[in-house]
C-alpha cells in the first residue's frame, strides 16, 4: 500500500475527508493550526487541539501555558499582516480566532478577500455575522425579526435619552444598562435604584465605557438562573458543544464588581434534556435560519448567554466566539479530535463527524491578581505549578520573566480546572490544587458550583 504524508493546504487531503484515502496506510498527518489570543480561552482550546492526531499548534501570540501544548508566535491578533505573512510561510490549514475583537474587525472577511489565504481555513463569522457580538443593539434586532425570545428593550443614545429615562421608569428594579460596543465583559450595569440607573444611563452615554456606551441598551432584568449553551455550525448543520454556567462576580455569593469570570461548571443540571430542546426549537434553529435568510458567512462558534426563567430560556446575548472562562471547562468535557470537528465545520461537512461529551462534570476556579477587576500589578513570580495533580491550569494571564520563571500578566492569571463524577467531587480536586498555586495578592472565589449543590435544581 501506498504510503501518505497529508499536509495542510492540500485542498481535500487534510480535511478529514479519510475516505478518499481508504486502503492506502497513512504514515502521518500533519496539520498545522493557528489560534489566535493569549488567554485561557486560547490555552484551552489549544491544548484540546493538540491531542488531535497529527497536530502541531501555533498560538499567537500566546502565553506560558500555550508554550507547554504548542509553539508560542510573537504576533498581535491585530497584525493581520503578519498573520497571513505566517500562515503561508508554515503552511497553516485551520485558523482559530479566539477573541471577539478580530472577529468584529473583520479577520474572516480579509481572509476569504485575500487570494492566497483562501485556502486557509478560518473558525469565525464575518464581520456582519460577528455584529451579534459587537453591537447589542444590532443583536436585539436580530432577535426581533427572528422571534427569538428575550428581554423587552429600548436602544438608548444621546438624541433620545429623555426616552431611555423614561423607559427606565417603566421597568421594575433592577434594571439593566448594557453598552452597544465590546467592553472587555464589562459593560453591563445592574442597579437596584432607579435614579442610579438614570444617573448611570447619562454617565455611560457621556463615555463611561469609551465609545462602546456611546450607545446603550436599556434591558427589562430577567429573573431566573443563568447559563451558557455553545453551539459549533457550518451554516447549515450544528452540534452543541457542553453546556456550562460561569460567575461574573468577584466576590463570593456573587458579590461585588463584575469580571470577565471567576470560575465555571459544566455539564449545568438544570439543563435538562426538555430544557435544551427547548433551546435547540426556539434559539438555535431559528438564529441559524435568520443568519442564512440574511445571507450572513457564518462558520464558527456562537455563544448563547441564556436565562433559564421557570424552564424557559431567554436570551441575553450573543457571543460570537467560545466564553471564558467556561471553554476551560467545556474542552476537558469534548471527547475524540477536536480539530476533526474544526476542519468539518469549515469544510460545511459538520454532519459527517463523529462527536460526544464526556459524562463527566467539569469545575473551573479562576485565580486572579489582587485588585482585579480595578487596579492591579503584573510580574508577580508564581510557585505550587508543578505540583497539581489530577486537574488541569489553564494559562490566563501569564509571561515568562528574564529568568525563566512564570508570572502574572494579567488581571485574570490561571484557571485551574477538575473533573469528577459530580460537581462535589470535581470541586474537591479543584480547590485542593488551587492553594498549591502561590502569588502575591492572589485572590479567588470559594463558592464556584456551589450554588447548584444547594439549589433544588441540582
Amino acid at each position: 500500500m501506498e504510503q501518505i504524508i497529508m499536509y495542510p493546504g492540500e485542498v481535500g487531503k487534510d480535511a478529514v475527508d479519510w475516505k478518499a484515502i481508504q486502503g492506502q496506510h497513512v504514515t502521518a498527518v500533519v496539520r498545522n493550526i493557528l489560534v489566535l489570543g493569549s488567554g485561557g480561552r486560547e490555552h484551552a482550546l489549544a491544548w484540546k487541539l493538540a491531542q488531535g492526531e497529527g497536530a502541531h499548534v501555533f498560538i499567537a501570540p500566546g502565553n506560558a501555558g500555550t508554550a507547554e501544548v504548542g509553539t508560542n508566535v510573537n504576533i498581535k491578533v491585530s497584525d493581520l499582516g503578519g498573520i497571513k505573512k505566517f500562515c503561508l510561510d508554515n503552511e497553516i490549514g485551520l485558523v482559530v480566532v479566539g477573541p471577539e475583537q478580530p472577529l468584529v474587525d473583520g479577520i474572516v472577511d480579509y481572509f476569504k478577500n485575500d487570494e492566497q489565504l483562501q485556502k486557509v481555513r478560518i473558525i469565525g463569522p464575518d464581520r456582519r455575522g460577528a455584529q451579534l457580538e459587537g453591537s447589542k443593539a444590532y443583536a436585539k434586532e436580530f432577535m426581533a425579526r427572528n422571534g427569538i425570545p428575550t428581554a423587552r428593550c429600548l436602544t438608548v443614545n444621546q438624541a433620545n435619552l429623555k426616552d431611555g429615562e423614561a423607559f427606565l421608569r417603566t421597568l421594575q428594579a433592577p434594571y439593566v444598562l448594557k453598552a452597544d460596543g465590546l467592553a472587555a465583559g464589562k459593560g453591563v450595569l445592574i442597579l437596584e435604584n432607579l435614579d442610579e440607573a438614570i444617573s448611570e444611563l447619562g454617565n455611560m452615554l457621556g463615555g463611561k465605557f469609551g465609545t462602546a456606551s456611546a450607545t446603550v441598551v436599556i434591558e427589562e432584568f430577567l429573573s431566573g438562573i443563568e447559563c451558557s449553551v455553545f453551539v459549533l455550525t457550518d451554516g447549515e448543520h450544528y452540534v452543541l458543544l457542553p453546556e456550562a454556567k460561569d460567575y461574573k462576580r468577584i466576590g463570593d455569593g456573587d458579590k461585588g464588581l463584575n469580571t470577565g469570570g471567576m470560575g465555571a461548571v459544566s455539564p449545568v443540571p438544570f439543563c435538562t434534556p426538555d430544557f435544551l430542546q427547548k433551546v435547540e426549537d426556539r434559539i438555535v434553529k431559528p438564529t441559524l435560519k435568520g443568519l442564512k435568510t440574511e445571507n450572513i458567512d457564518y462558520k464558527g462558534f456562537i455563544f448563547l448567554g441564556l436565562m433559564n426563567c421557570g424552564g424557559d430560556p431567554y436570551v441575553i446575548e450573543y457571543n460570537v466566539r467560545m466564553g471564558d472562562p467556561e471553554t476551560e471547562a467545556v474542552m476537558t468535557r469534548i471527547e475524540g479530535d477536536f480539530a476533526d470537528l474544526l476542519y468539518a465545520c469549515a469544510d460545511g461537512c459538520l454532519d459527517q463527524v463523529h462527536y460526544a461529551k464526556s459524562p463527566l462534570t467539569a469545575v473551573t476556579v479562576m485565580l486572579v491578581s489582587g485588585g482585579y477587576p480595578e487596579a492591579y500589578q503584573k510580574g508577580k513570580v508564581m510557585t505550587g505549578l508543578n505540583s497539581l495533580k489530577d486537574c488541569v491550569a489553564f494559562h490566563a494571564g501569564t509571561a515568562f520573566n528574564a529568568e525563566g520563571q512564570v508570572v502574572t500578566a494579567g488581571g485574570r492569571v490561571i484557571a485551574v480546572t477538575a473533573q469528577g463524577n459530580s460537581i462535589l467531587e470535581a470541586r474537591e480536586k479543584a480547590y485542593e490544587n488551587v492553594v498549591k498555586i502561590q502569588f502575591e495578592g492572589e485572590n479567588h472565589r470559594h463558592d464556584i458550583g456551589l450554588d447548584l449543590l444547594l439549589t433544588p435544581h441540582s
